[in-house]
């Protein structure tokens, strides 16, 4: 049983403990050749939560962050939860109008981000953010440059440089006291449907899951160097390359740049990391690179420094597993989580990895497998083997979904979570994911679930990538594959039928993809999943 005080502050709980330990000295952040100790992090921290008091920020106000990896992410993410304040967090790198919905809907006191989101917000505060009291720009920065150093922007009574801000300011000395039940971070869905929702979690929340998942189940270390795949900004990155390696003393090793299988190798090798954060597309990306590097000659890739690799966001498929583990010979721990429970509540780990799984429950959790149309969590569970409708309890679980207690009325049930994917799980208590219950395609009145689809056709030693959505034909529903191919396979309508025939002959005939589109590349979104919504939107712009 995990229990945590009635006064609890995640600034304490992940930095300033560390400090208390006498790790003041250690390296906290590496940032190319830059490197920042608990120590300096813990200063900058304090005198951001000051300055955000001196702006007139108040306890459980929001405040936006939009930053790429860099150190200054830290302090200002900390700093927010020492003044008592509320992090909300939003991708850089997307489209102006996704900025200003965040600054409307999370209803910001503050926004910090960098010189072009800034611009951008400039002439849109009066119309999106009129809570917004300050804007602090940050340079944007490629790794290894100062995230402190001079930025040139017009400046004025809100938007205000933030290094010279927090270097004038009065460190505030101690974090404000807040119960643990407290908000303290907002995370977003990923917006498959509409614009993302923001789910409200409280400062124990997060605490829970990085006792029972963080350090008993994966085991971080003191001695770990972590890297991430995924962006700071995405709840699932902000745990395992923030938050996990400073609550037990680790370091975190950033990267600006965007994640590409050459950027990731560098950071890998430049800190020698021991646990990196992944996803299925980059795993399938490093092993085309090293195959590529190989064909030219060269040893391949270098792993040899990881203890072990995270994987989370969209399925593993088994034969990329395999391919991995045959190649690297280095573990990689497939869980499930999600924003609505902050963070991963099941998990393959150390000595229990089953391919093709999701691993069993996290110690501290609850799952049930209950039919679709079940009402509450107390219906019936599935029987092993069959598929149903994942339910989760655990003490990490939201408060609901800001502005919208519709949706949280169907979501939250209690202590309980109605997730919306479809699982099966075996007699040892293992996990199978199989798919969102809104992905299933209805075939000549048959079921089909995509994701069997794409795990069957990654099977064949031509595939790299592929994404099945269904698209519409006179009037019926038909499967359609879109295959990014191997190094030394090229597009042809031979090989379309071999991969169709492929299917027809592995899974029920029925279940095969009745087109077949070869890709180069298949559209990410901001969280580095697969883009389905944008493949089906270009998918009926063509038919249109």
């Amino acid at each position: 049983m995990v229990t945590f005080p009635e006064d609890l502050n995640l600034a304490s709980y992940f930095l300033f403990d560390r400090i208390a330990d006498g790790l003041g000295a250690k390296e906290a952040i590496l940032y190319g050749e830059r490197a920042y100790t608990y120590e300096l992090v813990a200063a900058r921290t304090r005198h951001f939560a000051a300055l955000l008091e001196e702006s007139g920020v108040r306890r459980g106000e929001r405040v936006l962050i939009v930053l790429p990896d860099s150190p200054a992410f830290a302090w200002v993410f900390f700093g927010t939860l020492a003044r008592g304040a509320v992090v909300a967090m939003g991708n850089p790198q997307a489209p102006a109008e996704s900025i200003e919905y965040l600054v409307g809907y999370t209803r910001a006191t503050c926004v910090v981000t960098i010189p072009s989101v800034a611009e951008s917000l400039r002439g849109a505060l009066d119309r999106v953010g009129r809570e917004v009291l300050r804007v602090f720009v940050v340079p944007d920065t490629a790794t290894g440059e100062d995230p402190e150093g001079a930025v040139e922007f017009v400046y004025d009574e809100v938007f205000r440089e933030l290094a010279p801000e927090i270097a004038r300011s009065r460190p505030r000395s101690e974090p404000v006291t807040l119960h643990r039940d407290e908000p303290a971070i907002w995370l977003f869905t990923s917006g498959s449907t509409g614009e993302p929702k923001a789910n409200v979690h409280t400062q124990r929340d997060f605490a829970f899951n990085t006792e029972v998942y963080a350090k008993r189940t994966v085991g971080y270390r003191q001695d770990d160097v972590t890297v991430s795949v995924p962006r700071l900004f995405f709840g699932y990155a902000t745990g395992t390359n923030l938050m996990f390696p400073f609550a037990v003393g680790a370091t975190t090793g950033l990267f600006s740049e965007r994640p590409t299988p050459e950027t990731l190798t560098k950071a890998i090798a430049t800190y020698k990391a021991t646990v990196v954060t992944n996803v299925p597309t980059m795993l399938g990306k490093l092993l085309e690179h090293d195959a590529d590097l190989r064909a030219k000659g060269s040893d391949g890739l270098d792993f040899s420094s990881i203890r072990f690799s995270l994987s989370a966001g969209e399925a593993l498929p088994e034969p990329l597993l395999r391919r991995w583990l045959d190649r690297f010979s280095s573990d990689v721990y497939d869980g499930i989580g999600s924003a609505e429970m902050f963070h991963i509540y099941c998990s393959n780990r150390p000595g229990d990895v089953k391919p093709g799984s999701l691993g069993k429950v996290v110690d501290g959790y609850e799952l049930r497998v209950l039919p679709e149309d079940a009402a509450g969590p107390g219906a019936a569970p599935c029987a092993p083997g069959e598929i149903g409708v994942l339910w989760v309890k655990g003490d990490s679980v939201s408060q609901g979904y800001w502005l919208d207690r519709d949706k949280s009325f169907r979501t939250f049930h209690g202590h309980w979570c109605k997730t919306g994917d479809l699982f099966r799980v075996d007699e040892a208590g293992y996990l199978y994911f199989a798919g969102r219950a809104d992905d299933l395609l209805k075939v000549g009145g048959q079921w089909v679930a995509p994701v069997e689809v794409e795990e069957c056709m990654l099977g064949h030693a031509a595939v790299a990538g592929v994404a099945v959505i269904g698209v519409e034909d006179a009037g019926l529903v038909k499967t359609k594959a879109f295959v990014v191919l191997r190094a030394g396979h090229l597009p042809s309508d031979t090989l379309a039928t071999e991969l169709q025939e492929h299917v027809r002959t592995t899974l029920a005939k029925y279940k095969y993809p009745r087109e077949v589109e070869f890709v180069e590349e298949l559209p990410k979104n901001d969280r580095g999943k697969v883009d389905k919504k944008a493949l089906r939107a270009l998918e009926a712009g063509r038919r249109a």
